[in-house]
């Protein structure tokens, strides 16, 4: 038996505060993974807030975990102590439902995610099943590379399984953590890229990213102007906007796509959506096949998230810019 050491919340918006758990001996399937790095995600302070009604405390947050295999069960194959790996959302799967047998064990009914009634990555430890410990390739370093296991994966989804091309003309609406990244994946994906955002001062960061032209959403003129002009919208942010007119600006085909869940409900009128068959749908995070594809790419095309770094006993601190919406884009701790 040992101790995993990390920082917890023990009541729902309370602050973190040094926390210590015992660990019984590791599942037959289970690796232990020596944390390095931990983003801090929208996703976490929803968690300590218990925003979603699923928190239990006390709570060690984090899933965006880069670190070092330190143990492995008597059952696992194709882990090694000493590999790098990531840990994104998802801790485990049933490995039986259909789900899990076509390689999409994000969608198993059964999924176990990484610090949902479990303790996450806000530690200097974690444990996993290996099948969810993701290794990292070598050109990737391990604190930008962090943000990828959640962020990057959300956004590199819908751009994949939407069969996005050189072909395609992709908006991206936010350009924060999901949206930094999503401008830089589209671009690689050969896409003509725009970025839409609220904040007309990221223009010039959002052409460095590689978005071909920047709108600010401010003006409804502008929008209006797009009309007819996407094949894919990602929508990374929580704010209500005018949805409809999103939807107008979808060429025949295109497709409204939510990674960011409006605090509204969000209400469309059903004749632009028959009209030219458009669509709205919406994209959770990635299988561990899909997050090692996306790592590779990001390896060979240079994507890095762009972060903040904190010492992982500085974990408020970075939580607190969260919140203000201070970060440009990530926050990472580290050990």
């Amino acid at each position: 038996m040992s101790f995993i050491q990390g920082y917890a919340v023990h009541a729902a918006g309370a602050e973190l505060l040094p926390f210590k758990y015992k660990t019984g001996e590791l599942n037959p399937y289970d690796v232990e993974v020596r944390i390095s790095h931990c983003g801090v995600c929208h996703s976490d302070a929803h968690l300590i807030d218990n925003d979603w009604g699923i928190s239990q405390y006390p709570l060690i947050p984090g899933h965006e975990i880069v670190g070092m295999v330190s143990a492995v069960g008597s059952a696992v194959l194709g882990l090694e102590v000493g590999t790098r790996v990531g840990i994104g959302w998802q801790a485990n799967s049933c490995g039986r439902c259909e789900w899990c047998r076509k390689g999409e064990e994000n969608l198993c009914a059964s999924a176990q995610p990484t610090c949902v009634h479990r303790h996450g990555g806000f530690a200097d430890a974690i444990r996993v099943n290996a099948r969810f410990a993701v290794p990292l390739p070598e050109s990737l370093e391990s604190d930008t590379t962090a943000p990828l296991l959640c962020a990057g994966i959300t956004v590199y989804s819908p751009l994949r399984s939407l069969g996005i091309n050189p072909t395609s003309r992709v908006g991206i609406i936010g350009l924060g953590g999901l949206g930094h990244l999503a401008v830089q994946f589209a671009r690689v994906f050969g896409a003509e890229v725009t970025a839409i955002s609220t904040s007309a001062s990221k223009e010039q960061e959002a052409r460095e990213l590689g978005a071909h032209h920047f709108v600010n959403s401010r003006e409804s003129k502008s929008i209006k102007e797009l009309t007819g002009s996407f094949d894919l919208i990602i929508s990374t942010i929580t704010a209500d906007l005018d949805w409809a007119a999103f939807v107008q600006t979808l060429r025949p085909h295109g497709t409204l796509c939510f990674v960011g869940a409006p605090e509204k409900p969000i209400s469309l009128p059903g004749f632009p959506l028959i009209s030219v068959q458009r669509s709205v749908c919406g994209s959770n995070t990635g299988s561990p096949g899909r997050i090692a594809e996306m790592l590779d790419v990001a390896a060979r095309h240079n994507i890095r998230a762009r972060i903040e770094s904190f010492r992982m006993s500085e974990a408020n601190q970075a939580l607190g810019r969260l919140r203000k919406g201070q970060l440009r884009y990530r926050a990472v701790l580290g050990n």
